[in-house]
């Protein structure tokens, strides 16, 4: 991954790396010193994010100028768009300047800033998919109940609950490995500040901080995946008691998709954090990353619309009003 040159300025034990002054930046390994390698990971990468960001800002405007689409589910699926986009802004733009750059580097401050986002918007991201289960359960299990249930005022507090606690979640992680002391090795083999390439490199006892976010992270993966399992295993009980075999088909198309996009993020994310930093390898610690931080938030816009009728109808009636109008 990295050159030869950059490996052998490894030091060689604990002291060594204690008796040294403190970094100001980081190198970010990244994933080939090859320059061919890099050219092409540079494109794929570029393709992905245009596609990424385009998609979905074309869900986040269908669903603000269709008013069909003003209902609690695609404000949700809104929220998850706008989401996804930051989230992929937070790591892919360094990374692709990265691949290009003699000097891979990153200062400390916007290593912490982009742990701080990357971890805030991943705990937001699942709650926001807990929430969107809890309302497909509502929709399909209690339908009589659901206007009740899912009212406008209901939908704020679940939408701004989620982005409130995704704020707070990333705080002590953060702080926690801030307050970490970083040696003259400031080597990352990785293609951003992640916290467990960050875990490895510090000189300081990591045991309590290790501790500490794997608790974390088992409390906030588990329980949103659990509440999320839950709401679509009784969607699928209450699915097979649908008599014809047409409104089976088109009541599970409907969360279909929405259970696609948690299947992969929350496998990739368990993978990731929900075991001991030591077990991780590096060249698997990047390739998982690549899933959750540049490949799912490209899956959100092309399975929502996809796999959707009404949006998919929507988008073409926006398009036409959006004709009609430049037309005269």
């Amino acid at each position: 991954m990295g050159t030869l040159e950059e490996k052998q300025t490894i030091p060689s034990s604990f002291q060594e790396m204690t008796n040294v002054t403190a970094v100001l930046e980081f190198r970010l390994l990244g994933f080939s010193s090859n320059p061919r390698c890099q050219i092409l990971l540079f494109t794929l990468f570029l393709v992905i994010y245009i596609l990424t960001i385009l998609g979905n800002m074309i869900i986040i405007s269908v669903v603000t100028l269709e008013p069909r689409l003003h209902s609690p589910m695609y404000k949700f699926l809104k929220n998850l768009s706008f989401l996804e986009v930051c989230y992929t802004t937070t790591i892919v733009p360094k990374m692709l300047a990265n691949l290009l750059a003699q000097r891979k580097t990153i200062s400390f401050s916007g290593c912490m800033a982009q742990l701080y986002y990357f971890v805030s918007l991943g705990a937001t991201e699942c709650y926001l998919l807990s929430v969107m289960a809890y309302d497909r359960f509502l929709a399909v299990c209690e339908p009589l109940h659901y206007g009740v249930a899912m009212t406008a005022e209901s939908y704020t507090c679940l939408a701004v609950g989620s982005w409130v606690t995704g704020v707070f979640t990333g705080l002590l992680p953060c702080l926690m490995v801030s307050r970490l002391h970083f040696c003259r090795y400031n080597l990352i083999d990785h293609f951003f500040c992640d916290i467990s390439p960050l875990l490895k490199l510090s000189c300081s006892d990591t045991t309590v901080t290790e501790a500490v976010i794997f608790i974390l992270s088992l409390l906030v993966l588990s329980s949103c995946f659990l509440l999320t399992l839950v709401s679509y295993l009784l969607i699928i009980l209450n699915i097979l008691k649908i008599p014809s075999a047409s409104g089976k088909r088109v009541t599970f198309s409907t969360c279909s998709s929405h259970l696609m996009v948690v299947t992969i993020y929350y496998g990739t994310m368990i993978s990731m954090y929900v075991r001991p930093t030591y077990n991780l390898s590096p060249e698997l610690n990047k390739a998982v990353s690549v899933l959750y931080t540049v490949v799912t938030p490209l899956l959100n816009p092309v399975i929502y619309s996809l796999r959707n009728k009404a949006f998919k109808k929507a988008l073409g009636q926006v398009v036409v009003r959006h004709h009609r109008l430049h037309s005269f």
